[in-house]
């Protein structure tokens, strides 16, 4: 998996925009728990809230259903906020060195430039570059809309990971290995599994379950930028530039 460039990232967002809709994504991201028999000597650790032994696998998929960065081997007893702030994805992300592209107009609007970002579900907090959906309590219609064209964006990551189990079984069942022997068949599933995507004819996955058990969600206090961030796609998908015809029929 090469560190992804500004020109690569670029690319990622026209598939995203191209295929999914969703301006200026570079990616879907989310957790998943890869479970185990219980390592020897480990405690609690690994025993995560769904009460059985995981690893956790956090990964970002671009809109081929590859994946584009994986961080894998974090305590199934984690928390999602710690599992993203620990990750040297995280924390580049943090300081900067992620090489995304410069803010940009969305398609046909006049301003103001965006942010390039991410997409993920309610495990993660939101962020200038992570949108996250709008609690389900009290949502207008701008926020369902919005609430939709987020998870059409995310449904990649999904069928990814279901690509990956359908085609190794081990993911089916809880691992009888050591840990880090876990990790390294994690890591090498999510490497073939790329080469298999590259080099594969494109087929129809949007319709893919995935057996692995999402992270808890959490409640968390956003700052006022990344909340107006977020409005600011909300209301770009209720203009002429950025409305889908059938997006209503949908929420």
């Amino acid at each position: 998996m090469p560190e992804p460039t500004e020109v690569m990232w670029l690319q990622k967002a026209e598939q995203f925009w191209a295929n999914s809709n969703f301006p200026n994504c570079l990616g879907a991201l989310d957790g998943k728990h890869i479970r185990l028999q219980k390592p020897c000597g480990s405690g609690s650790r690994f025993y995560n809230f769904k009460k059985f032994f995981s690893i956790v696998l956090l990964a970002l998929v671009d809109r081929n259903f590859c994946f584009t960065v994986i961080e894998v081997g974090g305590y199934g007893s984690s928390s999602d906020s710690n599992l993203l702030r620990l990750s040297n994805f995280g924390q580049r992300l943090r300081e900067g060195s992620l090489h995304l592209p410069q803010d940009a107009l969305l398609p046909g609007s006049l301003g103001p430039t965006m942010p390039y970002i991410f997409v993920g579900d309610e495990a993660f907090a939101l962020s200038e570059n992570i949108m996250r959906p709008y609690p389900q309590r009290n949502l207008n219609t701008v926020k369902r809309v919005f609430n939709y064209r987020l998870c059409r964006a995310r449904r990649v990551l999904e069928c990814a990971f279901g690509i990956l189990a359908a085609k190794w079984r081990i993911f089916h069942t809880a691992m009888n290995v050591s840990v880090g022997t876990a990790e390294i068949i994690v890591k090498s599933a999510c490497v073939l599994h790329n080469l298999i995507r590259i080099r594969a004819d494109t087929q129809d996955f949007e319709n893919l379950t995935i057996p692995f058990p999402s992270l808890e969600h959490r409640p968390y206090h956003s700052n006022q930028r990344a909340m107006s961030v977020r409005d600011q796609f909300a209301a770009y998908f209720m203009s002429p530039e950025g409305y889908l015809p059938w997006q209503l029929t949908s929420i």
